[in-house]
């Protein structure tokens, strides 16, 4: 049996019945934007289908933006970073052009690494950051990690008997950002739990790392020429190489400001 609504509502009426439906819906939205584009509406003298086109694209907009905090959040960044903020000017290094087209996001489509290797001060972690949020936005899980953080979550998983459940849920997300590789000797046994995150990972899931150790360095932080070398591979193996420099120009921003207050 189905009931009939009264036709001929009033204004007052017809608002709170929308209030009600939209709380019902689980359209908070359209109940918050509702009053402003009714006016809207009537002012421009909006066709039914496009008032109704209005409503649903404001809750499908704010239901996207939503999503992609809720990523972003979830990748547990230390801190906010976007490249709009970058200053290209300030590191000539960098290409802006590759950077950008690394914001499309391709190659996180394509499960390719990509490295971001440069001496401290020359932005490498800000674009691991902003390539990240990049990919959040653009709907890829993603998940940022400090190297030593994540040997030491291995390790301890490895001690109580949940290492496979452990690489399983970082072999799952789209990105993984590994920020600071390169800062720290790893022992084997460390070296050897990264070694099995980025072999669950390979040729799936991308993998975004920054070092302040150019390949070649990178002895002195696997220890183990064999491993070392088969690390190097799997964080290479058609993936895209920015290097950023050795001119920190955080340094010559904090010279420059002394500069001028001096």
């Amino acid at each position: 049996m189905t009931s009939t609504r009264p036709r001929g509502m009033t204004e007052q009426a017809a608002q709170a019945s929308i209030d009600q439906a939209c709380r019902m819906l689980r359209l908070p939205s359209i109940r918050q934007a509702f009053p402003d584009l009714a006016e809207t509406a009537a002012r421009d003298q909006m066709s039914y289908l496009g008032f109704l086109a209005e409503l649903l694209l404001t809750e499908c907009d704010d239901r996207a933006r939503r999503r992609s905090e809720r990523r972003i959040k979830a990748a547990q960044f230390p801190r906010d970073k976007s490249l709009r903020a970058f200053d290209f000017d300030a590191n000539p290094n960098i290409d802006p052009a590759a950077i950008h087209t690394l914001a499309t996001c391709e190659w996180v489509k394509k499960g390719q690494p990509l490295c971001l290797i440069g001496d401290s001060g020359t932005g490498k972690s800000h674009l691991l950051i902003a390539l990240g949020t990049e990919a959040a936005m653009k709907g890829y899980r993603v998940r940022y990690t400090l190297a030593t953080k994540l040997v030491n979550e291995l390790v301890e998983a490895a001690d109580e008997k949940i290492l496979a459940k452990t690489v399983a849920r970082y072999g799952r997300v789209d990105l993984l950002c590994i920020d600071e590789l390169g800062y720290m000797e790893l022992d084997r046994h460390g070296a050897e739990l990264l070694f099995q995150v980025l072999t669950e990972r390979e040729e799936k899931n991308s993998v975004a790392i920054a070092s302040n150790e150019s390949f070649s360095g990178w002895t002195r932080t696997f220890t183990d020429p064999r491993l070392c070398a088969a690390i190097v591979d799997r964080l290479t193996f058609a993936g895209n190489i920015i290097e950023t420099g050795t001119d920190s120009y955080r340094l010559a921003q904090t010279r420059a400001r002394a500069e001028q207050t001096g």
